[in-house]
């Protein structure tokens, strides 16, 4: 077996290795919720004013909030998950407790399902069950593994980090250069980001790059005219 699994080196045989895509892509797009909220949020204020206090207070507020707001998001979400998976596990072991003929009938009949004879099936159940029945169950029937039920806080933990590394891009367009091409600068940052952060996801989920790219910076475009013309209006009307 472990042969055959070393022979093509460059395929992900690693069985973790969906997990780590499933985060990666989730880094990603927490990044790109950086992005865009901040980015919106600054250039929206920059409509407004040209003073650089209301435009930094602003940005943090929504970089802080931003951050809480997905972390307690992710959090949320992801333990909702990890009582469902606990859950099934006790259940399958409750089954495997009480009648564990009927479980191995039922864990052979999965496999004949998946195309194996009925005499193949049952004895590669028989000899799963004899290694660790409770995992051949959870595998064959739930895809799920007892080890690696998902951490809540190291989800929020993740979310949390990515937005804030995304709303950096923007805070740093919109406060370095100078007032008369702040915005400017910061509009092409941040499209160049999405951009770049588009095609990052799509290359992980092996989608087209050039459309999954095309979406957020239209998206991401959109926003942003959108913030700053709400903040030109408000401004010029001089309701703030």
């Amino acid at each position: 077996m472990t042969d055959s699994l070393n022979s093509h080196p460059g395929e992900p045989h690693d069985l973790n290795f969906a997990e780590r895509l499933n985060w990666l892509r989730a880094g990603v797009l927490g990044a790109n919720d950086g992005i865009v909220s901040v980015a919106a949020t600054v250039v929206g204020v920059a409509g407004v004013t040209n003073h650089t206090a209301p435009i930094i207070t602003a940005g943090m507020a929504a970089v802080i909030g931003g951050a809480i707001s997905m972390a307690l998001g992710e959090y949320v979400s992801v333990s909702s998950q990890r009582d469902s998976q606990r859950a099934l596990v006790e259940k399958e072991r409750q089954e495997l407790r009480e009648d564990p003929e009927a479980e191995l009938t039922e864990l052979a009949g999965i496999y004949q399902a998946k195309g194996l004879s009925k005499h193949t099936a049952m004895q590669v159940a028989t000899e799963l069950t004899e290694h660790d029945a409770l995992a051949a169950h959870l595998s064959a029937e739930l895809n799920i593994d007892e080890e690696e039920v998902v951490n809540p806080w190291h989800a929020a933990y993740a979310s949390a980090v990515a937005f804030i590394v995304g709303a950096i891009l923007p805070m740093l367009a919109i406060l370095l250069p100078p007032e008369e091409i702040r915005i400017p600068v910061t509009f092409v940052a941040v499209l160049a980001a999405l951009a770049l952060t588009g095609t990052l996801s799509a290359y992980i989920g092996g989608s087209s790059k050039h459309v999954a790219a095309l979406r957020l910076v239209i998206g991401g475009a959109l926003a942003l005219a959108a913030t700053f013309i709400i903040g030109s209006l408000l401004g010029s009307s001089g309701i703030i």
